[in-house]
């Protein structure tokens, strides 16, 4: 089960990735050339919140499972100076919250915001946030912090 969620997880961030970036990519747009805030882009920012919440839920799920963060539970004196123990053990987890927290935090602000320019701004803003947390705490194939693969299969 560890290894399937792992892959999903994996996965997941493929679906999350292109569209934070599309819906960031619509709110500067609109922003930018005083477009109406349609319905499709109450969707899209609706797409992106779930989308980003299911992988943010998979991750929690994994972190209470894995094999990693429950050696960091309980070797915390030792795992804490093991910089891919401390990554997988707290910083992947906490900044990946965080990121879910802003795009999360932005899109119920753009929900409560009156004019289109206001909602568009909003969105953007938020969202870019959310996504600069986002790339800094994926583990990418060249991260410094932890390397994992682009895309990580069942095996």
């Amino acid at each position: 089960m560890y290894t399937t969620l792992l892959a999903i997880h994996s996965l997941t961030r493929w679906l999350v990735l292109p569209s934070l970036l599309f819906a960031i990519q619509r709110a500067f747009r609109g922003w930018y050339s005083g477009k109406a805030f349609s319905t499709f882009d109450e969707a899209v920012r609706l797409a992106v919140v779930t989308i980003t919440n299911i992988q943010v839920s998979l991750g929690l799920v994994l972190y209470a499972i894995s094999p990693i963060t429950t050696y960091f539970s309980h070797h915390y004196q030792v795992a804490v100076h093991v910089g891919e123990m401390r990554f997988f053990g707290i910083e992947h987890a906490f900044m990946m919250i965080m990121a879910t927290l802003l795009i999360s935090i932005g899109s119920v602000r753009v929900k409560n915001k009156r004019h289109d320019q206001e909602k568009f701004k909003t969105m953007a803003i938020w969202f870019t946030l959310g996504l600069l947390v986002i790339l800094i705490a994926i583990p990418w194939p060249f991260s410094p912090l932890a390397k994992r693969p682009f895309f990580r299969l069942v095996y």
